[in-house]
């Protein structure tokens, strides 16, 4: 096949198309030749042309293709020394994934030939296969990224206005009975106008995607007839993967997200991305050689003294290296392009701690966030990070930048530890209630660094806390015997499923109260899919591998009472500033008043001591919460100012008085909220200063006086 060869460009890397040709160029500073395939189909047919790269501009191999347009397949094959001793891996047999394709045909099928060494050679790794695996491994894509945004605009809701919905694009689609069979499980799925607005009516703001750039399912899964379902092992960072696409496999899947990224924005929902920086889908040095591997191993990974070996921080056999500038570039480079191409608002960063480390420690001044705080694109839209890996040290809950938000496991800790009433401290339950001053209140950072969690996509669901004490994992071939330690669940006094009435009551009751607890906390609060309906995993902790009906969202069985009563805390919250506070709390009196922003009571009615607070068995209290002392401004510069709260909080077995405190708090209260009602409704009472009120076992109750307020 006669085709014309220009040099074309070393940037921008990857495959781009402009309206005449394609220009492709491909990273590989160790290789020592570099080949083009063309394809013509995505499987089962020989490629149709192989095209030597023969330009090479600082350690980028490039050429121009004219004639080629959008829906071409596409792979390299890359020749090098095979030294694994050395760090290289190179196999010109392999062929490879463009690690900036931007879109990917189809997936892996699982074969021998997709290792760089012979499997179960006595010598492993050190061995070398020449079997072609481009019959098993899937093509890359060109795509046309024209595409009519009819005028979209971010929403760009604040951190503190923010209510976060993390979810999965196919587990939340797939049985949903209004959207079309065909479209289920998929992008479209997701923004279609029931999925919109059932978002809608809960009150989020924003929808965080479990990952969606394509991803790998690892061969012992996929040996046992399990998929990688959660995502977390990708192979292709501008790739949005193509088993959520149900318009087609060549292209077709970026356009389909994009238009879900249009009707959620219209719709004023944010999509912030969960992704996977930290590692690849190709394992250890007995991995596949899918991509970055065979392409230019010692320029992506961090390999240990010996070469042979990865770093491993992860716990997933290898860690790409981000002190290489090379690596920052292709991460830079995609977050790039997933804000300004696909529209996203933000990113939730997997065992962000990982990106951080220089040689071995986590260094917050890493090279990583020096180049996202100065990047004018990156640095404006919401940075999540998951503070921790597996590493030495890697446990950093409160050690990011300004700039920067945390999933905050320690908030998620107390709160489980408080309800289901392990020893803990009062103070510790405040201090994660109140915004983790102790954690982040240092350099800049505000309440809103705090992202709070109860539950997330790892553990068990809000239903399945309050039902089981050990872990349910035999569909994935685990043994369950980790107990409530681990888990800091509480099962109510039965595992599972029980006909008993009370235990029912009670599971019921202790997830409005956690539900209430995190959505009136300081901090941004998040929300797992399902928790707002009862959803349950039938006590699967670690559901990874479960795409199935383990996993996603029964349409049919929702809790319409626990739905009814979320929507309605999140209501309040989000019509409340009260509840999500710009600044930090002082505990002074405010303005010319004798009362403070925040004040703690105990049931007595008394101002809680420090001797209160270092209790572990207390756990009862009441928090009262000044509605004239925000000490906020508005986007005009109007002073900014809520009602008063009185929120009180009784984590004991049984019922207990609560005594409202004196006047100059407030003359007039009434119930907005009560969790031992299944509505959350209260009575409709009016409770003077100083008088009595009985809250029922293990339960909340928000009372709120209705300031005169000088705006």
């Amino acid at each position: 096949m006669d085709i014309p060869i220009w040099p074309g460009h070393p940037y921008p890397l990857g495959a781009t198309w402009d309206g005449e040709g394609v220009n492709f160029a491909l990273y590989a500073e160790n290789a020592t030749r570099v080949d083009l395939c063309l394809f013509d189909q995505p499987k089962d047919a020989p490629e149709t042309a192989s095209i030597r790269l023969r330009e090479r501009s600082n350690n980028v191999w490039h050429a121009y293709v004219p004639g080629i347009k959008p829906g071409q397949l596409y792979g390299y094959r890359v020749d090098g020394p095979y030294e694994p001793q050395n760090g290289h891996r190179f196999n010109r047999n392999k062929l490879l994934i463009d690690p900036y394709a931007k879109a990917i045909a189809g997936t892996i099928e699982w074969h021998d030939s997709l290792f760089g060494y012979q499997m179960g050679h006595s010598e492993e790794d050190l061995s070398f296969s020449e079997t072609d695996s481009s019959p098993f491994i899937p093509k890359s894509v060109v795509v046309d990224e024209q595409f009519n945004w009819e005028g979209d605009k971010p929403p760009k809701t604040l951190y503190h206005q923010t209510v976060i919905y993390e979810t999965h694009v196919k587990g939340f689609t797939k049985l949903h009975p209004d959207i079309p069979e065909e479209e289920r499980g998929s992008y479209k799925g997701m923004g279609h106008p029931a999925t919109i607005a059932y978002l809608q009516a809960l009150g989020v703001t924003a929808v965080e995607l479990m990952p969606v750039h394509h991803f790998v399912t690892d061969r012992y899964l996929a040996d046992k007839g399990l998929t990688n379902f959660w995502g977390y092992n990708t192979i292709g960072f501008f790739a949005p993967d193509v088993r959520y696409a149900a318009t087609g496999i060549c292209g077709e899947q970026v356009r389909e997200f994009k238009e879900m990224v249009k009707a959620l924005h219209k719709a004023g929902i944010e999509v912030i991305l969960d992704v996977v920086y930290n590692h690849t889908a190709e394992g250890n040095h007995l991995g596949p050689t899918l991509s970055f591997r065979g392409i230019d191993n010692a320029s992506y990974y961090r390999l240990t003294d010996d070469k042979r070996y990865y770093m491993d921080y992860t716990g997933t056999g290898n860690t790409l290296n981000a002190r290489l500038p090379s690596v920052l570039r292709l991460i830079m480079d995609s977050l790039r392009y997933w804000v300004l191409h696909m529209h996203v608002d933000g990113f939730r960063f997997d065992l962000a701690a990982t990106l951080a480390r220089e040689l071995h420690e986590v260094d917050r001044l890493s090279a990583f966030f020096d180049i996202i705080h100065q990047d004018p694109v990156i640095s404006q839209v919401k940075l999540i990070a998951e503070p921790w890996d597996v590493g030495e040290g890697g446990y950093q809950v409160g050690k990011f930048p300004p700039g920067w938000a945390e999933w905050n496991g320690k908030y998620r800790d107390s709160i489980r530890d408080y309800w289901r009433g392990a020893e803990s401290t009062l103070a510790e339950f405040a201090s994660r209630f109140t915004g983790s001053a102790d954690l982040y209140k240092e350099e800049y950072r505000r309440p809103t660094s705090s992202v709070n969690f109860v539950t997330a996509h790892d553990g068990f669901t809000l239903r399945d806390l309050v039902s089981y004490n050990e872990k349910h994992n035999e569909a994935n071939g685990e043994n369950n015997q980790d107990g409530e330690s681990h888990n800091r669940s509480w099962n109510c006094g039965a595992e599972g499923p029980t006909d008993d009435a009370d235990i029912n009551a009670l599971r019921q009751r202790q997830q409005r109260n956690m539900l209430t607890t995190l959505l009136l906390s300081q901090g941004v609060p998040m929300l797992l899919s399902g928790d707002e309906a009862g959803r349950t995993q039938q006590g699967n902790n670690n559901a990874y591998c479960q795409d199935n009906e383990t996993s996603w969202m029964h349409w049919d069985q929702m809790d319409k009472d626990l739905l009814a009563f979320t929507q309605r805390l999140i209501h309040l919250r989000r019509q409340h500033p009260a509840f999500c506070r710009r600044r930090w709390f002082r505990g002074q009196p405010v303005e010319d008043t004798v009362v403070e922003d925040i004040a703690w009571f105990l049931p007595e009615g008394m101002e809680m001591s420090q001797e209160h607070w270092d209790t572990d068995f207390a756990r009862s209290l009441a928090i009262y919460l000044n509605g004239l002392g925000l000490r906020s401004i508005g986007p005009k510069g109007e002073k900014i100012t809520d009602d008063s709260f009185y929120i009180m909080l009784n984590a004991h077995h049984e019922p207990l008085d609560f005594k409202l405190p004196a006047e100059a708090y407030g003359d007039a209260w009434e119930v907005v909220l009560d969790t031992a009602s299944d509505s959350g409704q209260g009575d409709t009472h009016t409770y003077k200063a100083g008088s009595t009120m009985q809250i029922g076992g293990r339960s909340v109750v928000v009372l709120t006086f209705k300031e005169a307020k000088d705006n």
